[in-house]
């Protein structure tokens, strides 16, 4: 059977509600939009578990989506859920043979994928995307998973995952980054420190504070722009008031991924102060973007070219005071990955590895 006459199917918590969405889970719509551009002839289909609040089926850039508005909601209306979702599995199947099944998380997603697939004795990869990889995550003790079915975002991801369940996955599959999205004439670099992400205590951003207040003892006129929201913004903008940083520090909210992606390219440093991440996708982008990215997690086990991991929040501000100071440093654009090779390893998994 070829290609085009099966449909690949993705299983995800949440997915954006249209095409002007940019900001709803951003690396894992790339990938669709990729996988759906550089293989038109699969015929690729979204089931949506939780997000959008909705239930009618749309396309979103001529792909299928298929929303179950689950809203997160526990008991009776979860199992409810399942029972709708396996439906729309059986009646897609029986439509357009499904050649595979690909989760995102190894969560509510996954069981539901490993289940439609050992009883329909088809493929199912789960990528592991974060969080998912720690110890408290309790659904890879109640799936049954074999090593081949799993698919990590980084060797973090891993390593991780095969600490905290004794499992490793044996695939890896990093992020990627769109290029086509990026100005080809990057705007001149006016800032100096830029952070994006959700303003969520994971992400520590109030050591971004501190970094900030800290390279201003050194560069009174420094610049730095925070974007994101979240329910840490009061407690950062007190913050930023009581450090009397407020001409320094411009906290401005959530941005449509276009103009976060432009912010980046007029960026000399991206802090991202984060306690625990995966695979950092605006890390990757900062880096494209021309930026020094400062982190404390590290993704891969080789080094990335201007990508600096530090291990406490003072030495993340000396890094960034450097690289600031030396007149030497140089803002070139790095590509650890693109997208595109991100979508072609994916497919291979399913149409190539048989």
């Amino acid at each position: 059977m070829s290609k085009a006459e099966k449909a690949l199917v993705i299983l995800t918590p949440g997915f954006p509600k249209d095409e002007a969405d940019s900001t709803c889970l951003p690396l894992q719509q790339q990938l669709v939009r990729a996988l759906k551009e550089t293989h038109p002839d699969i015929n690729i289909i979204v089931l949506t578990f939780q997000y959008p609040f909705r239930t009618e089926s749309y396309y979103w850039f001529n792909t299928k989506i298929i929303p179950f508005n689950g809203q997160d909601k526990g008991g009776l209306y979860r199992l409810l859920l399942r029972k709708k979702i396996f439906q729309a599995l059986k009646k897609i199947h029986s439509a357009t043979p499904i050649s595979g099944l690909l989760s995102f998380w190894c969560g509510e997603c996954a069981a539901v994928g490993k289940i439609f697939a050992e009883r329909n004795d088809l493929k199912h990869y789960c990528w592991i995307l974060g969080q998912d990889a720690k110890k408290e995550n309790k659904y890879p003790r109640r799936i049954r998973f074999h090593p081949d079915d799993l698919i990590a975002l980084s060797d973090f991801l891993k390593n991780e995952f095969e600490k905290n369940h004794k499992l490793r996955p044996a695939y890896l599959i990093p992020s990627g980054v769109n290029t086509g999205l990026f100005a080809s004439h990057p705007p001149q670099k006016d800032i100096d420190i830029l952070g994006a992400g959700s303003l969520i205590p994971l992400k520590q951003y109030d050591i971004f504070i501190d970094a900030v207040k800290s390279i201003r003892e050194k560069i009174p006129s420094v610049k730095a722009l925070l974007i994101g929201i979240g329910p840490e913004k009061e407690k950062l903008e007190q913050l930023i008031g009581e450090s009397g940083l407020a001409s320094n520090i411009q906290l401005i909210g959530q941005l449509p991924y276009t103009e976060v992606l432009s912010f980046m390219q007029r960026s000399k440093v991206f802090l991202h102060p984060a306690s625990y991440e995966g695979f950092s996708g605006v890390c990757l982008e900062a880096l494209y973007a021309g930026c020094h990215v400062i982190s404390f997690c590290r993704a891969m086990n080789n080094e990335i070219d201007q990508w600096h991991i530090v291990l406490s929040k003072e030495e993340m501000a000396q890094e960034a005071l450097s690289i600031l100071q030396n007149p030497s440093t140089v803002y070139k654009q790095v590509l650890f990955s693109s997208i595109d090779e991100m979508a072609k390893k994916m497919i291979a998994l399913f149409f190539e590895n048989r």
